[in-house]
Formats: C-alpha cells, structure tokens, sequence
C-alpha cells in the first residue's frame, strides 16, 4: 500500500483534518484552515512536546512572546540584511521559482503556451512580512511579522532566568505563530507561509555545548519514535556539513522523515553557540552575561536549539499512521494514530435505536466526556460506524447493546487489534487510561 499525498489530503478534508483556507472564494494560495478534528490533534501535539520537553523537566520553562516585535530585534539577529532567498520571475507566464531550484527539466519550466520560461537574472528576496505599527504607513512605523519564535526566547533570556532565579544549563520553551513569505510553498502543508512553531532554547555553559547538542538530538529523536510511535525506518539524522552551516551555527542536525516525494527535513537541533545573545547585547547595550556565583565566572551562554513545526509534524502522523486493509469483506481506511495522540478517543455506539440503548449509550458517553474526547453515533450499521471513527483514528469503541441492559456491561473495542472485551461501565475509565497511556 503506497501512501500518497492525494490521500491524505482528500481524507484530511473529508473528515475535518484540514480544509484550504478561503475555499468559497477560490482558496488563498498555501494557506490552510483546521477543522474540528485537527485542531484535536494539533491540541494533542502540543501538549505531548510541551509534556516532554517542559513538565517533565526540572530546568526547562515557558514563555509566549509577541508576534510583533521592536524592529531592532530583526537587524540584531540578521534577518533583516540576510533572510532572504534568491528570486527568479518568468518575463512571460509571470511565475515565480526559488533560483535554487529551478526545475531540472525542460518541461517543468514551460510557460502555459509551450514556449520555455525566460527567467531574469536572481535577485535576493527577504522572507519576512512587513508591515505598519500605527495610522500612518511611513518607514518609522514598519514592523515586521516574526518569522521564528526564537527571538522572543533571547531577547527575554534575562528577564526568565533571573526571575525563575535558573543557572545554565536550562531551557525557555515557546509555542506559537510564525510567518516567512516563501517564494514557493507547497507539499500540502509542509511548507506554508503562516505556520506554527515549537521551538526550545537550551542556554549552556560554552565548552559543555557539544555534549548537550549530542543531548538533544537523541531526545529529540526518542520523542518521535517513542512518544508519537513513528515508525524508526521512516527517520533519519542528515548532519550539515561546514558550508551548509547557518552563519550562527557551530553544528546542525536535521531529523528527516521519508515523505511521498522523498526525504525532507522534519525538525532542526542546530548549536546557535553565543550569537544571538552577543548580537542582541551588542545592538541593545544591555549587559545579557551569566554571572555564576559559585564558580564567580561571568559569560554568554551558548544555546542548544530543537525547533520543529506542529504542522510539519501533524502531516506526518498523518502520512505514518495511514493504512488500508479489509475487514468483514468491506475495504477500510484506518489512521493507527498513538490513543495519546488521537483526535477522538473513544467511540460510543447503541447497537439500536431503540430499547434504551440510545439513553444508556448517552449514559456512558456524559460519563467519558469528562476525562476523554468521545464521538456518539447511532447511524448505520455497527459496522459502518466502526469504520468511520478507524478512519479519523479513534482508537477504542464503546458498544451499548441488551447485555447492558441487564448487567452493565459494554463492548469495548480495539481499533487496530480489533480485539473486543466485556467490562462493567463502572471499569471502563481505568480501562481506557490505562490503554491511551500505554
């Protein structure tokens, strides 16, 4: 079974994962909107990154810094003269190429009329958005869409680890928006311009920084494999090399996943060493050095980055997750998402519509809803609504039927073992914990 981007995004629309934005009107090129079930999962992805690289740790904390930000932060880090990628227009059908990736082929760069694309010479295009603080659009008031969260994190560096009186090594944890004018976004949404961010910026005593960035970059491979239950065959570690090398950055490493159209990054751990505090000091005049008072040595610290997109990463569980096989002679679509990461986690099914069985069903699912996402359904066959809750990855199903009447006892069912047991109602809670957390 090949899993194709056409799938998923046919199966992410059809069942709420994710719709193009602005569709009656056309759609708005590379933007997307979330619908109920993906904003589930988005919400699950959160809280899973956050429960794994935050609460669970001593030395980690968080911060939400703005989107707009003192215009000086952009020229301090260098996005303002170098983020920027180079630029080619067709003269003729107007489209636009990132010059470092002209398509290779001669038909691939045809104009709609068949004649070659007359590309002008490359020019440097910034990623940032611009835009105007205020009434009046005049260059005073220009501000800039941040396209990182990062900066939030440095500029702030002081502020948290003064007052969560922390000593390097520790970490300041940030989630949220971020936008990059990209010359050409695509693949759904694995590059988009307005996307959101998880990103951690792990300050270390300079000298330590090489063995913290081994650190991390195990940490963060064992998140995806053992916390989301990606399958280990479809990642991978692609180390840079020097001239691949970001101007910050002493050491890079990108986890890649295996998607329909090869491999590509999935997240990014680089070693930032001490630029952005020295940088940010040096256009603020603030002094942003460590003082240990143990050791009474003063410095900057170098940074440790991991910084991953919550798209990025909601594509591949989709893309992971996604099978095909057949069950009682009918075809099934099921997603065997992580129960921590589902977006429903329990189904909850009267075998009638009638007897009783929809009220007591209503019962069990006013009961679950306090503790689980649960998803009530009494159309069509038993079947057809299995089907429907394995195809958006619900992992359990809760079947009301006579027995229950009679004893309290309900089905439950396993999504992918398609194993059923009978339990009381009054069991189904430490059941259900139990499974979703294993």
């Amino acid at each position: 079974m090949s899993v194709t981007m056409d799938k998923i995004v046919n199966l992410s629309k059809r069942r709420g994962f994710v719709f193009p934005s602005s569709e009656i009107y056309g759609g708005f090129a590379s933007t997307w909107d979330y619908g109920p079930l993906g904003i589930e999962l988005k919400r699950n992805i959160r809280d899973a990154w956050w429960r794994y690289m935050v609460t669970t740790r001593e030395n980690v904390v968080g911060i939400e810094s703005a989107v707009l930000m003192h215009p000086r932060v952009w020229e301090a880090s260098g996005h303002i003269a170098g983020f920027s990628d180079p630029l080619v227009d067709c003269r003729a059908c107007k489209r636009r190429f990132r010059a470092d990736q002209i398509p290779p082929k001669k038909e691939e760069r045809q104009c709609p009329k068949g004649l070659e694309c007359d590309l002008t010479d490359a020019r440097q295009f910034n990623l940032m958005f611009k835009t105007f603080v205020g009434p009046v659009e005049e260059d005073a008031a220009v501000a800039f869409l941040r396209p990182e969260t990062a900066q939030g994190m440095f500029v702030n560096f002081l502020n948290v680890q003064q007052s969560s009186r922390l000593k390097p090594p520790f970490g300041i944890a940030q989630i949220g928006k971020s936008f990059r004018n990209e010359i050409t976004p695509g693949n759904f949404i694995f590059r988009t311009r307005e996307f959101e961010q998880m990103e951690m910026e792990f300050f270390v005593k300079p000298g330590t920084d090489e063995e913290w960035f081994d650190y991390w970059r195990e940490q963060r491979m064992n998140w995806y494999i053992s916390w989301l239950g990606i399958k280990p065959e479809h990642l991978r570690f692609h180390h840079y090399e020097k001239p691949e090398l970001a101007h910050y950055a002493k050491a890079c490493s990108d986890i890649e996943y295996q998607y329909p159209f090869g491999w590509s990054e999935l997240e990014g751990i680089a070693n930032r060493t001490d630029f952005d505090l020295r940088q940010h000091a040096e256009y603020s005049s603030k002094d942003l050095t460590f003082f240990d008072e143990e050791t009474r040595e003063r410095y900057l610290p170098y940074v440790i980055e991991p910084a991953v997109g919550v798209d990025r990463i909601l594509l591949i569980l989709l893309l992971d997750a996604y099978d095909e096989d057949v069950q009682d002679n009918e075809p099934r679509i099921v997603l065997r998402l992580h129960p921590r990461l589902a977006p429903i986690k329990v189904g909850i099914f009267p075998l009638l519509r009638k007897d009783g069985h929809p009220e007591k069903a209503q019962e069990i699912r006013d009961l679950l809803k306090q503790r689980f996402a649960v998803f009530y359904d009494q159309a069509g066959s038993i079947g057809r609504r299995y089907r429907r809750q394995d195809e958006v990855g619900t992992p359990f199903g809760v079947t009301v039927d006579h027995q229950t009447l009679q004893d309290n006892t309900v089905t439950l069912r396993d999504r992918d073992s398609l194993q059923q047991i009978r339990l009381p109602i009054d069991r189904l809670i430490p059941e259900l914990v139990n499974r979703i957390e294993a």
